[in-house]
């Protein structure tokens, strides 16, 4: 397993306004200074934060799945399909935007936010018709066992199943313990650290050293075969991860970068 850990020193920047919006992007954008440009089909990963309630105007998407996390706050959505909600602490918002739709966001007062980009086939996705859904924290199952807590977001077992190939969970780790999570051959785990410090092995090259990692570090671990990457949080704190599966090489062309 090849394991990478980027600092937000190698994690695209941006803003909204006057910096009323300011993000750490660990995948940017086309031109943006990420390290990583992508991970497979994951296109694009921003944490925002918001100093002050403001609303990013309608702006038009097509073909991506759009997932906003939010990690604290509000945030609300407007957009052409008709819909008017807003979401709170924990609640996801997912467009599959397909043939097109414009949509609006507002963040509250110190929000924070993960906005996540995933890629299906585009050629067949931009002819499906667009889509809002919304749900809530208490929406998302959660395993709990030894402590750690595993809330399921996207996946077989969770409320949203996207086109894209992908599973995504909010993992927190007790002080001092450890979670383990497989990973097949071909497919990687990208992972942002919201919160806490601790390490990542892997579990079959236990010669090798334990990779440290902080709050906002972004980790990405690739499996060229069936492994399985050992999280750990330190003794002082526990550890809160943003982890997402996703596939190191997809059966259709990727939107050149």
């Amino acid at each position: 397993m090849d394991i990478q850990v980027y600092t937000t020193a190698e994690q695209a920047q941006g803003h909204f306004g006057n910096g009323e919006i300011v993000e750490y992007k660990p995948i940017g954008f086309p031109r943006e200074d990420s390290v990583v440009k992508r991970v497979g089909p994951l296109f694009y990963w921003a944490w925002a934060t918001s100093l002050k309630t403001f609303e990013i105007p309608l702006h038009p998407h097509s073909g991506f799945e759009i997932l906003s996390y939010v990690l604290s706050g509000t945030v609300g959505h407007r957009d052409t399909l008709g819909n008017l909600q807003e979401v709170t602490t924990g609640g996801v918002q997912i467009m599959q935007t397909g043939s097109g739709a414009q949509h609006a966001e507002e963040l509250g007062k110190d929000t924070e936010m993960f906005q996540i980009w995933f890629e299906p086939h585009l050629a067949k996705s931009t002819k499906l018709p667009p889509t809002y859904n919304q749900y809530n924290h208490d929406d998302f199952p959660t395993d709990e066992a030894n402590g750690v807590i595993v809330k399921k977001i996207i996946g077989p077992n969770a409320p949203i199943q996207l086109i894209t190939d992908s599973l995504m969970n909010d993992i927190t780790i007790p002080a001092g313990q450890s979670f383990e999570v497989d990973l097949s051959a071909d497919y990687a785990h990208s992972v942002v650290v919201v919160s806490g410090t601790g390490t990542v092995t892997d579990e079959k090259a236990p010669a090798a050293n334990p990779i440290a990692m902080k709050k906002s570090d972004f980790v990405v671990a690739a499996a060229e075969k069936n492994s399985t990457a050992v999280y750990q949080a330190s003794a002082d704190a526990p550890l809160r991860l943003v982890l997402i599966q996703i596939p190191t090489e997809v059966d259709y062309p990727l939107y050149r970068k």
